[in-house]
């Protein structure tokens, strides 16, 4: 039985993540638990961990920092075991963000957050589409998901990193980063958890890798 840990920070829609593992539990035949945690002694007791995140980026790092959660999850992180970020979560594992002002992140994967300098409309809000890197088409996360397929994205801020952590790429006004991966460690940019069955196929692969 594969135990996962949704981490809660007081920053995220856990609802609609756990109603998303739940789903999959009735249409898979992975055996798995999926429970919000927000304890930092316990992360490591789960196999994997997935954080969520919805708002700013210094609001974020604070209730991490304040609830302990920090360092359990850079432990977590360097154990080895496998860690989802999704949206604002995926962020937070970069070095640092220029969200009303710059602060530091829990710095697991090298890189930044920056606004989108683009005359598009912004926040990002919507489906686009996904193109995989050459990476990203090896990578057991987008397992039998079709290149290009549309995601639901929310955002105003996106990641700058280098190719190599590149999983997927979107378009809106200019290529980022949407999804990227370096060893056990996987971010998604826009919420697979409302984003159909594409989505929650990237969730059933996280489960299974």
């Amino acid at each position: 039985m594969i135990k996962i840990g949704i981490i809660d920070y007081g920053v995220g829609n856990l609802g609609s993540v756990q109603n998303a593992f739940e789903f999959i539990k009735s249409h898979s035949n992975i055996a798995f638990q999926a429970c919000i945690e927000s304890s930092p002694d316990k992360l490591k007791d789960y196999d994997k961990l997935l954080l969520p995140g919805v708002g700013a980026f210094g609001n974020a790092m604070s209730h991490l920092e304040g609830r302990g959660l920090k360092e359990a999850v850079i432990a977590f992180a360097k154990s080895g075991k496998y860690l989802l970020g999704i949206c604002l979560g995926m962020q937070l594992l970069f070095e640092r963000s220029y969200e009303f002002g710059e602060h530091k992140g829990l710095g697991l994967l090298e890189g930044e957050v920056r606004a989108f300098s683009c005359t598009l409309k912004v926040p990002h809000v919507g489906w686009n589409s996904c193109t995989f890197s050459p990476k990203g088409l090896q990578s057991p996360l987008l397992k039998n998901i079709v290149n290009d397929s549309f995601f639901y994205f929310v955002h105003s801020f996106h990641i700058c990193a280098k190719p190599e952590l590149i999983l997927a790429y979107c378009d809106y006004g200019y290529k980022f980063g949407a999804i990227v991966n370096k060893d056990n460690l996987f971010g998604i940019q826009p919420h697979p958890e409302k984003s159909h069955e594409v989505g929650l196929k990237l969730i059933e692969n996280f489960i299974a890798i």
